[in-house]
């Protein structure tokens, strides 16, 4: 199938990839509550350069031994850090939770993003990013996670599966997204960005991939695959931002 012909627009491709992986992965479960905005940017933040499961933990941590996040901005930096440091990098995460929440508290009298809801993506993307520590991809979360909107979250799994496949030519993950931004055909965002991500953990490796068994072998563009006999390591299919609420 040569899903690359001109006669195929980004909207098709993306329809029949997503297709291909719900084919082998099948629909990935979703959270029945949307979580809060804030709950998943502070998800997103201790998500940063660790798994899943130990992301969770810290976060359970927080959600634990905190009623509310009113509770949680009276904290400095160093004692927000001993509740999160199983999420590794401790400094850095809990500085950015610190300084998100006492620039809200700035604003208003109770801590919350729920004033976002009736916005815009645009917008949206716009005043997350404006804030120390929240990037593209965090913000690009909340409109998916919590917002439930068409929106593909680019991390560097999904960065780099697209790329390999050929759908976009980016050089990052922001590029990436804003490539597919307006392009997802509706009610696939969800689907798309988390079986990309069990396709990148699992398959499509980042230093061999295992192209033997990748559901888009037929279509992918890579030039380097590989197709020595090698077992995929199952990764675990635990999704934090699904698992907020």
């Amino acid at each position: 199938m040569n899903i690359f012909a001109v006669r195929f627009t980004m909207t098709n491709k993306i329809e029949i990839i997503n297709k291909l992986l719900i084919e082998h992965f099948g629909v990935p479960p979703k959270a029945k509550k949307l979580p809060d905005p804030l709950d998943t940017i502070i998800g997103t933040i201790l998500s940063q350069n660790t798994n899943d499961n130990n992301s969770y933990k810290a976060y359970r941590n927080l959600k634990d031994n905190f009623k509310t996040l009113d509770e949680l901005a009276l904290l400095k930096p160093f004692q927000i850090e001993k509740y999160i440091k199983i999420a590794g990098l401790g400094k850095q995460k809990s500085k950015a939770i610190y300084e998100l929440l006492k620039n809200l508290k700035k604003t208003q009298s109770k801590v919350s993003l729920r004033y976002i809801k009736k916005a815009s993506n645009e917008e949206i993307l716009n005043e997350l990013t404006s804030y120390k520590g929240v990037g593209v991809k965090t913000a690009s979360c909340v409109l998916l996670f919590s917002l439930d909107r068409n929106v593909c979250p680019v991390d560097t799994h999904v960065h780099r599966t697209l790329n390999r496949i050929g759908l976009v030519k980016t050089k990052s993950p922001e590029k990436t997204f804003l490539s597919l931004l307006n392009k997802l055909p509706v009610g696939t965002a969800h689907s798309f960005h988390t079986n990309l991500i069990r396709l990148g953990r699992e398959i499509c490796k980042a230093q061999k991939p295992i192209c033997s068994i990748c559901p888009l072998v037929e279509i992918c563009k890579y030039e380097h695959k590989n197709f020595e006999t090698t077992k995929s390591n199952r990764a675990s299919s635990f999704m934090l931002l699904d698992n907020l609420s």
